[in-house]
């Protein structure tokens, strides 16, 4: 089993930057794919970016270029930079576990951080 838990998340002007952690407990870290989703008000669920075990990175067309993911297995966390805010990235940020064995994916999910883009 795993457990998220986020933090970093705040108030930042447009243009401005931030940077999430997300530390990981209850199991082995490193066999994990982690990821960053957000949700903002009346949408869906999305992801933002994503990093394999063996730090392998993939993202969203919304923050590439922007977003960089990173992971430190000897302290159990994953990180999201985020540089060159906009007003359209404010949301609701999730950590996010997943590994998959035989056909089967486990998923865990932190609480969340909010994140506001505003002057």
């Amino acid at each position: 089993q795993v457990q998220l838990v986020e933090s970093g998340g705040g108030l930042v002007q447009p243009g401005g930057s931030l940077r999430l952690s997300c530390a990981a407990s209850g199991s082995i870290f490193s066999t994990y794919v982690m990821g960053w989703y957000r949700q903002a008000p009346g949408s869906q669920r999305e992801l933002v970016a994503s990093m394999t075990t063996v730090g392998s990175p993939n993202y969203a067309d919304s923050g590439k270029g922007r977003f960089t993911i990173s992971r430190d297995n000897a302290k159990n966390t994953v990180y999201l930079q985020m540089n060159s805010l906009k007003p359209e990235d404010t949301a609701v940020y999730y950590c996010n576990a997943r590994r998959t064995s035989g056909g089967c994916s486990r998923v865990y999910w932190g609480q969340g951080t909010q994140i506001t883009v505003s002057s």
